[in-house]
């Protein structure tokens, strides 16, 4: 039976089986499942690399894994390469592990043209920041700037990319959160507590027209909502995660992703886990 799967640590909060599992049973791939993979960064390589063996063709790769999983991998393609970092695994039967980068090319299809001519500031330094530069770069933004805890990692990653570390968050046309605070499995915390994380206050938020949040969980996320209480325009992490994962699952399948089963099945999944 071939297998998909999604390696993450923490990975309990992913749709991805959801989304993935609803495209398969939409085109009648009954051989097919998709399923969750917990795994430590300490366990990372061995699992990986023994996914194959086990009837694996494919796997979507999360936090904190994706630069991992780009070093592991081999052949790289070129924008997995130019992202440095890879969310989508092929196991190839000859042992070879190819690498991909969907997460810029589905942010890119999610944004369309709105960030062509735009300031736009990036929140995190991690694997999906780097994504989401790369995603800039290619839509056109006029001036991207990086806001990290560890403002050190901010000026490492906005040197690659050519764009601008700034000490703290500062008003922009588009404002996109790379981080993982508001995932639901991180400790109970305020709005207030949460958007101090990202080193915000609710009413800085107001300076960001349009806020786009990578992070989907049951409810909106602090940063989603104190958007939406500002009138601003908002796009949340699920809306990505389909547009990505729709390009995952035409790598490894070779199908046309049913996107509105997808979608479907997205936000039901999101109705079923909500309290």
């Amino acid at each position: 039976m071939p297998r998909l799967g999604v390696l993450g640590w923490p990975v309990a909060h992913s749709r991805s089986p959801a989304i993935h599992n609803a495209a398969l049973a939409s085109l009648a791939m009954d051989g097919w499942r998709y399923q969750r993979l917990p795994v430590p960064p300490s366990l990372f390589v061995e699992t990986t690399r023994s996914l194959r063996a086990s009837g694996f063709v494919g796997a979507n790769v999360t936090i904190p894994h994706k630069q991992a999983a780009l070093a592991l991998a081999g052949p790289v393609s070129e924008t997995a390469s130019a992202i440095g970092a890879a969310n989508t695994l092929t196991f190839h039967a000859d042992g070879e592990i190819a690498a991909e980068n969907t997460d810029g090319p589905g942010l890119l299809a999610a944004l369309g043209s709105s960030a062509r001519g735009a300031r736009a500031l990036v929140l995190g330094a991690g694997g999906s920041a780097r994504a989401a530069l790369w995603a800039l770069r290619q839509g056109g933004a006029s001036e991207i700037l990086v806001w990290n805890r560890t403002s050190e990692r901010a000026r490492a990653l906005a040197s690659e990319f050519g764009a601008q570390a700034v000490a703290e968050p500062t008003a922009a046309d588009l404002l996109i959160n790379c981080t993982s605070v508001g995932l639901q499995l991180e400790r109970s915390a305020s709005e207030g507590e949460a958007l101090n994380q990202l080193g915000l206050t609710f009413d800085q938020v107001g300076e960001y027209p349009y806020v786009v949040d990578l992070v989907y969980r049951s409810g909106s996320t602090a940063l989603l909502a104190a958007a939406t209480a500002h009138g601003s325009r908002t796009l949340d992490g699920l809306e990505i995660l389909v547009a990505q994962g729709a390009l995952s699952f035409e790598l490894w399948t070779g199908r046309q992703p049913p996107l509105e089963v997808m979608r479907r099945a997205a936000g039901q999944d999101h109705a079923e886990h909500a309290y």
